[in-house]
């Protein structure tokens, strides 16, 4: 009979589940967290005035969900709200409407002098008034500050949300411009001696570091990605679906109390884990399948981005246990490298030393593994790059670091990965790693990586052993 450790684990998801948010300002930060980068804002457009828009409502029976820079310096979770940073006099202003579906939705955040108690604002006005702020502006041709780039509302990063306001834009069908283009269009009109600068590289350079309350908001979105990917490992049985591992991994999401997810889930086995993006989630896990599992939750406006890699019948064969084995090795190298005040191009050189020693003294007996793992140490030693990885923040690929070394509060993750092409069979770990003063922690090393400790947890008892039967699976991939 197997353990029941799995309940255990699903009481800690509850004991450390965030509290819930309310509907219209977060309490996830202090106002004062909102206020001190609003103060930055400040220091860095002098006289200027920094102006952004809130996201719009959806067009759908579905959340809302505010934009991560809107999100970032206000707190406010208010469909089409607009927030005034002004340089000169220090005070920040925001915008919103008189109520927004409050008879549906329930209480929501009203224009008065309690919002601005609430949000740490100098004032909260209707919506209506921001007219006649920006007309004043216009008289003072000051400088306005606004974001260029199109906005990122969860489950993406930056670089998605550009590309699809190009596509759009240059689509002959289409054509349409961004919000932010259109935004900045009304600005000019109504401002017209004002000059339109970008905000955006402003709030880059200030996301790169992350607060202490930040990283604690990162570790719980990592926690809960850990804690679902665990549970997956604990459930995974040749026969199930990739997107059954999925709901695994959204169980434990939701408990933590996430808006949703981080990314789309990237449940691949056999022949699906050399694409670092697959996503279709319906393959079937065959016996003597491995299993990449790549999920995390979108969390508080923040997330993660954990993978593992797993055998679905629970133990890895002798050939998986040399391919995983010389893969982890190689990782952990660049693990283990990782320092404060150090540039990437420098862990990745002390990578490599590691690398080759581990390479002389494995003990391979198969020559496709060989290979396989050979391209994956030139490949870090003939790499110019100065990242790891990714950055992790708001965004699953947040911004850039902002500066040649690893600093206290960067957030970053690796994953680099090997492939025996011919096999279509792909391995790849992911990591998070905070950045100290006095070195870096790994946030998601309680998720096991090591192959008697990933036997040891797909052992135990999953959510389905404590669960009532769930109805079977229809044979087009659908449910009865």
């Amino acid at each position: 009979m197997k353990p029941r450790v799995s309940l255990i684990l699903l009481l800690l998801v509850l004991s450390h589940a965030a509290v819930a948010a309310q509907s219209v300002f977060t309490d996830v930060f202090p106002p004062e967290e909102f206020t001190a980068r609003r103060a930055l804002v400040m220091d860095q457009i002098g006289d200027g005035v920094a102006i952004l828009q809130g996201a719009a409502e959806k067009p759908a029976e579905a959340a809302f969900r505010q934009n991560n820079r809107f999100f970032y310096l206000s707190g406010i979770e208010v469909p089409r709200a607009l927030l005034v940073i002004d340089g000169r006099t220090k005070r920040s202003v925001a915008y919103i409407p008189p109520s927004y579906r409050e008879r549906a939705y329930g209480p929501g955040l009203r224009p008065g002098a309690e919002a601005a108690r609430l949000t740490g604002l100098d004032a909260v006005l209707e919506r209506d008034a921001f007219a006649a702020a920006v007309a004043a502006l216009g008289v003072e041709g000051r400088p306005i500050y606004t974001p260029a780039s199109a906005e990122v509302l969860g489950s993406g990063s930056r670089g998605e949300a550009v590309a699809l306001a190009r596509a759009n834009a240059n689509d002959p069908w289409d054509g349409r411009a961004s919000r932010e283009d259109a935004f900045i269009a009304k600005l000019k009109d109504a401002a017209p001696r004002s000059e339109i600068r970008d905000l955006d590289p402003i709030l880059r350079g200030m996301r790169a570091t992350k607060s202490a309350h930040e990283i604690e908001v990162i570790r719980r979105a990592t926690n809960a990605a850990g804690l679902g990917i665990m549970e997956a490992m604990r459930d995974a049985k040749p026969g199930m679906a990739e997107y059954e591992l999925q709901a695994d991994a959204e169980f434990v999401f939701k408990t933590f109390g996430a808006q949703g997810p981080a990314y789309f889930a990237l449940v691949a086995t056999g022949a699906n884990t050399p694409y670092s993006h697959y996503h279709k989630g319906t393959a079937i896990l065959a016996d003597g399948d491995l299993v990449q599992f790549d999920y995390a939750p979108d969390l508080n406006y923040y997330v993660s981005d954990v993978t593992r890699v797993f055998p679905a019948n629970g133990r890895f064969t002798p050939r998986q246990r040399e391919f995983y084995t010389i893969y982890l090795r190689l990782y952990q190298a660049i693990l283990t490298s990782i320092d404060v005040n150090v540039a990437p191009r420098e862990i990745r050189r002390r990578a490599v030393v590691k690398m080759d020693s581990i390479m002389v003294a494995f003990p391979f007996t198969d020559e496709k593994i060989r290979a396989a793992a050979t391209t994956f140490v030139e490949r870090q030693r003939s790499s110019n790059s100065n990242s790891l990885g990714h950055t992790v923040g708001m965004e699953v690929h947040d911004v850039p670091l902002g500066s040649e070394t690893l600093q206290p509060g960067h957030v970053f993750t690796i994953e680099p990965a090997m492939v025996i092409e011919d096999e279509r069979l792909g391995m790849r770990l992911e990591d998070v790693i905070l950045i100290t003063p006095t070195g870096a922690e790994i946030l998601s090393a309680f998720v096991p990586v090591e192959i008697d400790d990933v036997e040891a947890l797909m052992a135990q008892s999953g959510l389905r052993d404590a669960q009532i039967r769930l109805p079977g699976r229809m044979p087009d991939g659908g449910r009865d």
